[in-house]
């Protein structure tokens, strides 16, 4: 199992995150700042098996818009291995 950890800007949140559920993936959303403008983002948080984490990853790629300042990201992803997963 992986944990993919997804900084977005705000504008991307929506589009996103209802992208991500139609796919059948569940997400956590956090608001958040950073960056040099310290302009709003969120972080989503979306547990994967790791045979999820490519189409996951496609997902969030294709519904960020791409950013009109030069230089802009669309989003930051994080890949992380989960050693133990409890729901309960």
């Amino acid at each position: 199992m992986k944990l993919i950890i997804t900084i977005i800007r705000d504008v991307d949140n929506d589009q996103v995150s209802h992208a991500l559920t139609e796919a059948g993936f569940s997400v956590t959303m956090i608001a958040s700042t950073g960056g040099f403008f310290h302009r709003g983002s969120t972080t989503l948080l979306i547990g994967v098996e790791d045979d999820q984490v490519d189409k996951a990853i496609a997902t969030i790629k294709e519904n960020c818009v791409q950013p009109l300042e030069q230089g802009g990201k669309k989003a930051t992803v994080f890949v992380i291995k989960v050693d133990k997963f409890i729901h309960f």
